[in-house]
């Protein structure tokens, strides 16, 4: 049960954006433009940083969430479920291996980044925008995850949930859809 009176259509961390809608414009700006904004890392990629974080932050909604996501924008579910288990044998590149490596660190605490992190990335391909971008895709992913478990959010259990999640993130991004607020509203009225 959540901490706070929310809307109980709105489960996870979209509950929590219509709750303050003022401070979630500016989060929900800075993923769109970090996770679906141009960039030489694929929607995907930045997906399964996000999966990663949240995954090791132990956030079950924003672990499925982006689960599903990652899956949908890669076109399969094994690389996601093997970089949360562990990234370093995971089928993705030696540079998302090391982005995802300083992820990681971020996620335990952004002084555990590394000269030798950096390098690694910067021998396997990443660029200075790449090496930014990962940090703070996995920093703001901590907020996120502290901020759904902070305030005790609802966490459907059902994975038809997080299909339907993952559809609207990948087709609508982070942005606010009324639209499919009030959907979702006459779907659990109904």
């Amino acid at each position: 049960m959540p901490h706070i009176p929310l809307a109980v259509h709105l489960p996870g961390i979209t509950g929590l954006l219509e709750y303050r809608q003022d401070t979630a414009q500016p989060i929900r700006e800075l993923t769109q433009i970090l996770l679906r904004g141009e960039s030489t890392l694929s929607e995907g990629e930045r997906e399964l940083i996000a999966t990663l974080v949240s995954s090791q932050n132990q956030c079950k909604f924003c672990t499925t969430a982006h689960t599903s996501a990652a899956n949908i924008l890669l076109g399969e579910s094994e690389t996601c479920e093997m970089v949360k288990a562990d990234f370093e044998t995971a089928p993705v590149s030696d540079k998302m291996k090391a982005l995802l490596a300083i992820a990681s660190h971020v996620q335990q605490n952004g002084k555990n980044v590394t000269v030798q992190d950096i390098e690694r990335a910067k021998t396997a391909g990443a660029s200075d925008r790449e090496i930014h971008d990962t940090v703070l895709i996995a920093a703001l992913f901590c907020l996120y995850n502290k901020y759904v478990d902070g305030l005790a959010s609802v966490t459907p259990a059902e994975p038809a949930f997080y299909e339907k999640l993952g559809q609207r993130i990948t087709t609508n991004g982070y942005n606010r859809v009324p639209a499919i607020y009030e959907q979702l509203k006459k779907e659990h009225e109904g």
